[in-house]
């Protein structure tokens, strides 16, 4: 296997590391002194809420517990360890100095319920969070309250639904571009919306006369991913924009990849009415299990009487407080006024950086994309020639012909060191390998990257077995997916049962 240094593999067995494994009869990770005190009788204080054995639960050392779950901690792929090749998802670095803040004892402590006047330091982050949040997407109000990007999405149908509504007509259509994110579809039908397909056209962008032929004043909205899934950004933007506002239509952005533009365009001058942002993606707050997210959605004037309730004001007396009298508002998204933690890092992120540093950071994650593009032409189809923005998408052709598939590539890239990148998405391309770097990556990664995944190209040429049955390094081989699915193994077993 070559060009393999990333990493060296302790092989194990598969049950190595299961606590319950290692468990003995009488071993004790605690032994307490004997009570100097009279004993309580439990079941006075606790009822049938005593319980009178810890069940099914190992017997082990302390030092067991401890290498246990140190050793799990080493079995976990992170940021923190290498790149996360993930297209779409912009897994970036987190830098350290937002959890630093985010972890200030008045910050931390602070208390959802605390009275508005006890609370105007926190109040303050809000504000000044949507006041940069408004300044970098070129809109002109916004709620902080959802809580992902889909939530966000979610959020802004529902004001979409309101504003049509309130014309006098709710209208029944979303379109959506076959190169749109997954969820688009989903939270379109959950408002009660019907979708229609919009089809992109040879160079992976809106097909404008696709879009004018299917316009009506049945369409609600369009829900446009800019740049898209592709990577690529929609020229035609503003003439999209039009050709939606003739009829009566809205213009929603999905903000998932805002990566490429802050600091560089803002939507909201491109003729965007509303979009959410993902502060997890482009922001720099952790994603995934180190979460939670964060979908603030920003919008136009016309839509503002009804964002979500509260919104954040600026009183007489100056100080900052929420209005709940908001009578076309289509209430309240999430428990108090979303996750406030992520605020905090998010403008942490912002402010450390300025508007110079976030430009770079744009430039430098457009940068990486196009370096991993161009080291990888000849090794991978590209299915779209058309520039690429803060991703770029490859698909499997070339390797099909050995049998071998993008998952499969996905998998050998894990024997190399790295996360797989986004296998199978978007459904336009198919066979797609989808490719972003972000800004976090140097040149020596993006290089080590790009020669594992040549090195891969080359193996599926002159051995693909060994990428078929791949990874070999791991301490669990491939899944069987599909019994996983069907059977998934939820809870451990001792062998006896």
């Amino acid at each position: 296997m070559k060009h393999m240094t990333r990493k060296a593999t302790r092989h194990v067995s598969q049950n190595e590391g299961l606590i319950f494994e290692k468990s003995s009869p009488g071993k004790a990770a605690w032994k307490l002194p004997p009570l100097d005190v009279p004993e309580i009788d439990a079941s006075k204080l606790l009822g049938s809420a005593e319980r009178k054995d810890l069940g099914n639960m190992p017997e082990v050392s302390e030092i067991e517990i401890i290498r246990h779950f140190t050793r799990l901690s080493t079995w976990n792929y992170a940021i923190d360890l290498g790149m996360y090749p993930l297209g779409s998802c912009t897994m970036k670095y987190n830098p350290r100095v937002n959890e630093v803040v985010a972890r200030l004892e008045g910050l931390a402590n602070g208390h959802p319920y605390q009275p508005e006047r006890a609370s105007q330091g926190a109040l303050r982050i809000l504000k000044t969070l949507s006041e940069c949040l408004l300044e970098i997407t070129g809109m002109d109000a916004i709620t902080l309250q959802p809580a992902a990007g889909a939530h966000g999405e979610l959020t802004g149908l529902l004001m979409v639904r309101a504003y049509q509504e309130s014309k006098g007509t709710p209208r029944k259509k979303i379109l959506i571009p076959d190169s749109a994110h997954g969820t688009n579809p989903a939270t379109a039908a959950m408002v009660g919306y019907a979708v229609e397909n919009l089809k992109s056209n040879s160079q992976g962008m809106v097909d404008i006369a696709a879009l004018s032929g299917q316009m009506n004043q049945d369409v609600a909205a369009l829900m446009l991913t800019n740049p898209n899934t592709l990577g690529i950004f929609e020229q035609e933007i503003e003439q999209i924009a039009a050709i939606l506002h003739a009829k009566g239509g809205l213009l929603y952005m999905d903000g998932a990849n805002m990566n490429a533009l802050v600091g560089k365009v803002r939507p909201g001058d491109f003729g965007v009415d509303l979009m959410h942002l993902n502060l997890h993606k482009t922001f720099s707050t952790p994603h995934g299990g180190g979460g939670p997210g964060s979908g603030p959605v920003a919008v136009k004037n016309i839509l503002g009487p009804f964002l979500p309730k509260p919104v954040l004001i600026t009183k007489p007396d100056g100080t900052l407080g929420f209005e709940y009298d908001r009578p076309q508002s289509v209430g309240r998204v999430r428990a108090f006024y979303g996750n406030f933690g992520m605020f905090v890092r998010a403008l942490a992120y912002i402010l450390a950086n300025g508007p110079d540093g976030l430009r770079q950071t744009t430039e430098d994650a457009v940068l990486n994309a196009n370096y991993i593009r161009k080291g990888l032409e000849g090794a991978y189809d590209l299915p779209y020639s058309t520039p690429t923005m803060h991703e770029v998408v490859f698909s499997d052709r070339r390797q099909a012909k050995k049998r071998v598939k993008t998952m499969d590539i996905a998998k050998r890239l894990i024997d190399y060191g790295f996360h797989p990148y986004t296998t199978a998405f978007p459904l336009i391309v198919p066979g797609a390998l989808m490719i972003e770097a972000t800004e976090s990556e140097s040149k020596e990664e993006l290089d080590l990257f790009i020669e594992s995944m040549r090195s891969i190209a080359e193996e599926v040429e002159e051995d693909p077995q060994t990428v078929l049955t791949a990874p070999h390094s791991t301490r669990i081989s491939r899944l069987d997916e599909t019994t996983a699915a069907r059977k998934p193994v939820l809870r451990w077993k001792p062998a006896a049962e």
